[in-house]
């Protein structure tokens, strides 16, 4: 059995899309949107928006859109009926018991015997660090500094210098080579066959937050390259939404989480009872990422190496954590080049001391940017004075941008008056989003070419949903068979028959389709943007629209005719002479 379309919609019409969103999402309202960075690609501007209204949301950024079920599906990687069941537990409501369907059951159990996978693989991992074939990694172990009990609490493990260990033991296990293969645990390879992707390494289990091994990470013992390596992404494993040390950090009752770069960091600290911090996984930190730990905590603390690299990271790093609402700092640990260095030669209270005095991120970000100019010269201090101020300027907020005025005015020797001035100047010429460093720039993914025709009906359709009084004046002017894309043609019907019956609404169309990408498609139909200001605009673009649709329509169904058909040649001529009339003679409606 499937839930029924009454029950759906139950559930989703009592899942408001902005509190749901907002418990992944630092949302800000604008206008009748809400808006933020979107979950589903690395931004640094926000490009995600939730309408309430609609009870959908959508990236102008990457194209991911849909309603409150497609959301937690696209975010958790659930199946429709784990977010059903989530969001009816949410809202209270007692769903009663469902029979998946074949391909739902097969996805479902596909990924369970990846996670089955995954967590043998562990075991195996973990009695081979502990066996004579282990001794060399066991070695280095200790010699880190690790105890039993720190390497048990992480599930350490070592792959033995054999290359097909394990491919070996999962194939006793009964495990076919395709399903294998998916695990990205191995390298199928036509000579060589299957091999492990894994040997001669200390292996770190990558788990999520609910402790299911999803991926490893392994360090090679010797000099072969690459030094460290890392599943690739899989059905269970997506590094970009996953923090290594999360599922121990989550249950930290310490006020903030630690972002470092590697294994080891997390492990020596949480060893020196640090048990807050987390690490990115092989990657630049992503603003999934930092969605993620604005789920469990208001305030971040970056360790990253000094070096020009490191600084780097940071630059990146500090403003999608701010836009995602978390207070950052960042801690220096020079001379040494990173936390577990610094712990095993200062200790643990040297090591707190200095987590006590990281420097707030805006003023490392102003201290980074102040070593980059020679302020002995003139033209030097002129350049830092103008880039400082069009740091400020990215504050919204008064009261903050007065009080960072404040300090670097007090740290630099410069002027309030002259940066506030300066502040001014640059708003009121608007240059400083064109001016924005390449660090902080927003990068917008490439997105495929839309036609002008498939543009037209998707405005035309976004113009429905927001003015749904248009679709009455138009009468027969507007049909459904004049969208010539079979997709927006469905929608169209749809959404048509919603306006007949009194209530719009787009989220339920949505529901309407199953594969992700088609929702996707459907929830961008609603986005569809043209900057016109007035409502003289509007309408002339509206003529636009619905002519360039009908004419377009006229010629499809010219080129699909039939030579023999003469009356339907007849008929589309009509159409055509009518179409020219519309031209000329368009209705007058009210937008």
């Amino acid at each position: 059995m499937r839930y029924s379309d009454d029950l759906i919609e139950e559930v989703r019409s009592r899942s408001n899309i902005v509190d749901v969103v907002s418990q992944y999402v630092k949302l800000q309202r604008k206008g009748s949107s809400y808006f933020g960075l979107c979950p589903f690609h690395n931004e640094k501007s926000p490009s995600f928006s939730v309408s309430p209204g609609k009870q959908m949301y959508y990236c102008f950024g990457c194209g991911a859109g849909g309603n409150v079920f497609t959301f937690l599906m696209q975010y958790e990687n659930y199946s429709f009926q784990e977010a059903m069941k989530a969001l009816a537990e949410r809202a209270g409501i007692q769903l009663p018991e469902v029979e998946y369907s074949r391909e739902a059951r097969a996805e479902a159990d596909r990924k369970a015997l990846l996670l089955e996978i995954n967590k043998k693989a562990a075991r195996y991992y973990y009695c081979q660090l502990r066996s004579p074939a282990g001794a060399q990694g066991l070695h280095y172990l200790k010699g880190r500094g690790l105890s039993d009990e720190i390497m048990q609490k992480f599930g350490l493990g070592y792959a033995d210098k054999f290359n097909n260990s394990l491919y070996q033991y999962l194939k006793k296990e009964g495990y076919s080579d395709e399903l294998l293969k998916d695990s990205g645990l191995f390298i199928i390879d036509e000579r060589r066959g299957v091999t492990d992707k894994f040997w001669n390494r200390v292996m770190y289990p990558i788990m999520d937050v609910n402790s299911r091994v999803i991926g490893f990470g392994g360090r090679v013992m010797g000099d072969a390259k690459p030094k460290y390596l890392n599943s690739p992404e899989t059905k269970v494993f997506d590094k970009s939404r996953n923090l290594y040390g999360l599922n121990i950090a989550r249950s930290s009752r310490k006020k903030n989480l630690i972002i470092c770069e590697g294994y080891m960091d997390v492990i020596s600290m949480h060893q020196a009872g640090f048990n807050n911090a987390v690490a990115s996984l092989g990657t630049a930190l992503t603003s999934q990422q930092a969605s993620l730990l604005k789920r469990y905590t208001d305030d971040v603390l970056i360790i990253y190496d000094m070096d020009e690299a490191g600084v780097r990271a940071a630059l990146r790093a500090i403003p999608m954590l701010r836009t995602a609402g978390l207070r950052t700092k960042v801690v220096d640990l020079r001379p040494h080049k990173d936390p577990d260095e610094f712990i095993q030669n200062q200790g643990r209270e040297a090591f707190e001391d200095r987590l006590e005095k990281a420097e707030n991120s805006f003023l490392f970000e102003i201290r980074i940017l102040y070593e980059q100019y020679d302020m002995t010269d003139p033209q030097g201090k002129t350049d830092f004075f103008h880039k400082t101020a069009e740091r400020l300027l990215r504050f919204e907020d008064e009261i903050e941008r007065s009080s960072y005025i404040e300090s670097i005015s007090r740290i630099y020797g410069i002027s309030q008056d002259m940066l506030q001035q300066q502040i001014r100047k640059l708003a009121m010429k608007g240059t400083v989003s064109r001016q924005m460093p390449e660090e902080t720039r927003p990068q917008k993914p490439k997105k495929e070419k839309v036609s002008g025709s498939d543009t037209a009906q998707r405005l035309m359709l976004t113009w429905i949903c927001n003015y749904p009084g248009i679709l009455t004046e138009l009468g027969s002017n507007l049909k459904t068979e004049h969208f010539c894309n079979p997709l927006y043609r469905e929608v169209a019907e749809m959404l048509f028959q919603q306006i007949e019956a009194g209530e719009i609404n787009p989220a339920r169309i949505i529901n309407h389709f199953e594969d992700g990408d088609i929702q996707n498609e459907v929830a961008g139909v609603f986005h569809a943007v043209l900057p016109l200001e007035t409502p003289e605009e509007r309408k002339k673009a509206l003529r636009d629209v619905v002519c360039n649709m009908r004419e377009l329509s006229i010629k499809t169904r010219i080129a699909e005719l039939p030579l023999t058909d003469l009356a339907g040649l007849q008929k589309l001529m009509v159409e055509k002479k009518e179409l020219e009339q519309l031209r000329a003679q368009f209705p007058e409606i009210d937008m």
